[in-house]
């Protein structure tokens, strides 16, 4: 399923310090345990899934998980540091092919997207493979993402060119999650932090969804007046609740895998 990437144009320009600040070590360490703990809570496939986040103080250069390796063997350093034109300008190994054609394009087109996850994590996925709106808005962790989401109807095979990647960076519009039709989904926030806990809770909210309907009893979906002052209430606190989620994730990999930091 996984395709390696073709060969690269001319490579960006870097300054010494630019890949050595303590905010890139810090994103390395973050996005790191990200990986981790979705792999260990089952949100990855094989070799197949990628996270990735923008290299702080650059607006050209985004880390990104190699090729070959699954969620649970990642760890700070082995990410790489890509361009937009398909050089790795840091670290060993190539993206994926479609995390490069799908990453690329999207913190290129979208610069809102400063961390861009793409998963097919099993709930999510699930949903997004039936007929109609995947979310009902049944229970209370969905309602974080009410008003947020966007379904990507169109499903076009492997991204394995720029007008694919083109395509689903437009697909997202205002959204910060999109169910990617027979495919999976992908998360897009304004730090690593925040698409963390939005992949965490996303997943967690379609399993509740998916739970409930397998008992072949009605949903009942929450009225729209109260969906919207709930989720109100929720996003006053996204920031903070979110940093300190991943603050959390990070103390318990420091704990049992300790590794994920180096």
């Amino acid at each position: 399923m996984a395709h390696s990437l073709a060969p690269p144009a001319a490579p960006a320009i870097l300054r010494n310090s630019d890949l050595d600040a303590a905010a890139v070590r810090q994103a390395r360490i973050d996005l790191a345990a990200c990986f981790r703990m979705a792999a260990r809570l089952g949100l990855h496939e094989g070799i197949c899934n990628h996270l990735s986040a923008m290299v702080p103080g650059r607006e050209d250069l985004f880390l990104v998980n190699p090729y070959g390796w699954a969620f649970s063997e990642v760890t700070a350093s082995r990410l790489l540091v890509c361009d937009f034109h398909g050089n790795v300008v840091a670290g060993e190994g190539v993206p994926e092919a479609t995390a490069f054609y799908i990453h690329a394009r999207v913190h290129k087109n979208v610069p809102r997207a400063r961390a861009c996850f793409h998963t097919h994590m099993p709930n999510a996925t699930a949903l997004a493979m039936l007929e109609g709106p995947p979310l009902a808005w049944a229970g209370q962790t969905a309602l974080k993402f009410y008003g947020r989401t966007v379904v990507d109807e169109e499903y076009a095979g492997l991204a394995l060119d720029e007008a694919e990647g083109d395509r689903i960076a437009a697909s997202i519009g205002e959204a910060d999650i999109v169910f990617m039709r027979n495919h999976g989904i992908m998360v897009v926030g304004p730090s690593i932090a925040e698409a963390w806990d939005d992949l965490y809770y996303l997943e967690r909210a379609c399993e509740a969804q998916r739970l409930a309907m397998s008992t072949g009893r009605a949903l009942k979906p929450v009225p729209h007046e109260l969906a919207q002052k709930t989720y109100e209430q929720m996003r006053e606190g996204d920031r903070e609740s979110a940093r300190l989620h991943l603050e959390s994730v990070k103390r318990i990999l420091a704990a049992e895998a300790p590794d994920f930091a180096q």
